[in-house]
């Protein structure tokens, strides 16, 4: 959430930020800062009101003291009435102050400095490429062929127990998505990132605290009797884990990890860009987490994406790296770099992972904050990747690997599968 000091300190430059987003945000910049003045206009009145009340009340003793009933009795009831003032004063600010939050939480983060101009991924920057492209044999399948070819997937079942996008992993596939999340987060623990493993449920606060509400409600599974929501990523309720809480400058950087499912209603997805595992519902995801003091929160972003790219890179598989345009971005992020990895029986990029750094904007909602060297408390920064997203990391590693012979698995993978080919 932006900050009313940042909105109004240059005016200006919020509407340039926010128009490389693609938001024409002066009405609402207008009217947050007309509900300010009127805020602090009332803010002034309750305090005066409040003062005469104070002062009065210590007249009304010295009255009764002194004998001076009348004028006494007339002071208790012009206190009387400066409370009723005060009351209403009190409504009328609590009103303006809820209008004016609502209004705030409806503008996206501010874009960094470096993120490109642009609407659409056509905009996107590509930053680098990397890994080997395959040469596939004659006839190579996609994805949902092969995993019908060799029993490993099973899309039809999962239609029959849930609905479309909830697949069914079987046999040596269950073993592929089991390895992944395993390898996954063994590179994780070992580059620093302590393993948690949260809820899969949170409540509106923790929606709210990482930007996900109201922003995204109709993406989400919402648990209507106990108003909880199936989490959409791990990032919600791990970032969570610090809301309201003020750290030392010693505790940075806190660095996490989780693997959870993920569920998301990706409304509106439909046609042949959406098959196989290209997006579901339901889908396994090991997350990474940061939390860092301000000044470092871009070296950690380079630290984030440097480790997501030698994960890919065991893998062995192509990849590219994007800068995201404004456009293209979340409403919480200020940068990010999307990682695509090359499906060659597709012939088309995947998205598997989104690095990103936040800012103070996340901390703000979430009152993530630490004290300084002068113990003066200020907003911390967060950051969140994917490190990685199992569905189109197994789509590219069964497409790009398929040989007459079968599906060759990654050396870094046959550790954690026990086997080297299906």
């Amino acid at each position: 959430m932006l900050t009313i000091k940042q909105i109004r300190e240059n005016k200006a430059f919020t509407l340039e930020r926010l128009a490389v987003k693609g938001v024409d945000a002066k009405e609402t910049v207008d009217r947050i800062e007309a509900l300010d003045d009127e805020r602090k206009s009332l803010q002034g009145e309750l305090d005066a009101c409040l003062a005469q009340q104070n002062a009065i009340a210590k007249e009304v003793g010295l009255l009764f003291k002194q004998g001076k009933k009348e004028e006494a009795e007339a002071a208790k009831q012009k206190t009387a009435e400066l409370k009723e003032q005060s009351k209403g004063l009190e409504e009328q600010f609590r009103k303006v102050e809820a209008d004016l939050n609502a209004l705030i939480v409806t503008l996206p983060n501010f874009p960094n400095k470096d993120v490109p101009h642009g609407l659409t991924a056509a905009d996107n920057v590509v930053v680098r490429t990397g890994g080997p492209m395959p040469n596939l044999p004659e006839g190579a399948l996609p994805h949902w062929e092969l995993a019908k070819k060799y029993d490993l997937i099973d899309f039809e079942l999962g239609v029959k127990l849930t609905g479309a996008g909830f697949p069914v992993y079987k046999g040596k596939g269950a073993a592929l998505q089991r390895a992944l999340i395993t390898f996954f987060l063994d590179c994780n623990t070992e580059a620093g990132y302590t393993e948690m493993m949260p809820p899969l449920m949170v409540n509106e606060a923790s929606g709210f605290g990482t930007g996900q509400l109201p922003d995204k409600e109709g993406q989400m599974y919402h648990v209507n009797l106990d108003n909880f929501y199936l989490i959409p990523t791990a990032e919600v309720p791990v970032t969570n884990i610090y809301r309201d809480v003020i750290l030392n400058e010693s505790d940075f950087p806190i660095k996490m990890t989780a693997y959870t499912p993920c569920f998301r209603r990706e409304a509106g997805s439909y046609g042949k860009d959406v098959r196989g595992l290209n997006r579901l519902h339901q889908f396994d995801k090991v997350e990474i987490v940061q939390i860092a003091h301000p000044d470092h929160s871009y070296e950690a972003l380079d630290g984030m994406i440097a480790h997501v790219e030698s994960i890919v890179k065991k893998l062995e598989l192509p990849y590219r790296i994007l800068r995201l345009c404004g456009g293209d971005m979340s409403f919480t992020s200020a940068i990010t770099y999307d990682f695509e990895v090359y499906s060659a029986a597709q012939g088309r990029w995947l998205e598997v992972s989104s690095v990103s750094n936040f800012e103070s904007f996340q901390a703000n909602r979430l009152k993530l904050r630490y004290r300084d060297a002068h113990k003066k408390t200020q907003l911390a920064h967060t950051l969140n990747g994917s490190s990685l997203a199992l569905p189109r990391i197994v789509a590219a590693l069964l497409e790009n690997n398929q040989t007459p012979e079968g599906i060759r698995i990654p050396a870094a993978l046959v550790p954690y599968t026990r086997f080297d080919k299906i």
